[in-house]
C-alpha cells in the first residue's frame, strides 16, 4: 500500500482535499482555514449528513446504528466528492469504511491529521455530541480507536502532524505538506 501513496507530482491538482483523522484532530478547524487560505469551498462532512438526516449524528446512531450511519455518509462523501474542487473534513470513522476510502482514494487527496492521545483527549473531554465517547471512559475509547485505526489512516496520501498548538500551525503544515505533494498545483502555491 505505502508504493500506491507514492503518486506522480501533480496528482493532486484539481482534486478535493479531504481531511481524516479522529475526533478532535482538528479536521474542521483546520479544513476551514485551509480552505479559506486556498479559495476553495469548506464542507464538514458530519454536517453535510445532518442537514441531509435531517437530525444529528447522535439520533442518527441511537436510532438507526452504525451501518445505517455509515451508508449515508458514504452517499455525502460521493456527492461532496462528485462536486467542484473543495476541503472535506470528514467524521473520524468515515475512512475505515472501506467502500468510503476507495472513493476518497479515486476521487481526492487524503491528509491524515495524526494527533496522539493526550491531544485529542484534551481537545474532545466535556463534549457530548460524540456518540463512540458515551460508552463509557472516553480516554479508553480514544486509545482503543488510535490502536484500530491508525493503521487505516496511514493509508492517507499525506500525514500532518496535529500537534497542541495554534491552528495556524498546523494549516501552515497541510499547505506545505500539499505543496510538497503537487508543485504543479497553482491554487496550492498562490495560497
Amino acid at each position: 500500500m505505502a508504493s500506491d501513496r507514492k503518486h506522480a507530482h501533480g496528482h493532486a491538482a484539481g482534486r478535493s482535499i479531504v481531511l481524516v483523522g479522529l475526533m478532535g484532530a482538528g479536521k474542521s478547524s483546520v479544513g476551514r482555514r485551509v480552505a479559506s487560505r486556498l479559495g476553495l469551498p469548506f464542507f464538514d462532512a458530519d454536517a453535510e449528513i445532518e442537514a441531509a438526516a435531517g437530525c444529528s449524528i447522535s439520533d442518527l446512531f441511537a436510532r438507526y446504528g452504525e451501518p445505517a450511519f455509515r451508508t449515508g455518509e458514504r452517499r455525502v462523501m460521493c456527492r461532496l466528492l462528485d462536486g467542484p474542487r473543495a476541503v472535506i473534513a470528514t467524521g473520524g470513522g468515515a475512512f475505515v469504511d472501506p467502500e468510503t476510502r476507495a472513493l476518497i482514494a479515486e476521487r481526492g487527496t487524503s491528509i491524515w491529521l495524526r494527533a496522539d492521545l493526550e491531544v485529542l483527549y484534551k481537545r474532545v473531554i466535556g463534549r457530548d455530541h460524540r456518540p463512540l465517547l458515551k460508552a463509557g471512559d472516553p480516554r479508553a475509547i480514544l486509545a482503543d480507536l488510535m490502536a484500530k485505526r491508525h493503521p487505516i489512516y496511514a493509508e492517507a496520501d499525506l500525514v500532518v502532524e496535529s500537534l497542541d498548538q495554534p491552528t495556524d500551525l498546523t494549516v501552515h503544515a497541510v499547505l506545505q505538506a500539499l505543496a510538497a505533494h503537487s508543485p504543479g498545483d497553482r491554487v496550492i502555491q498562490e495560497a
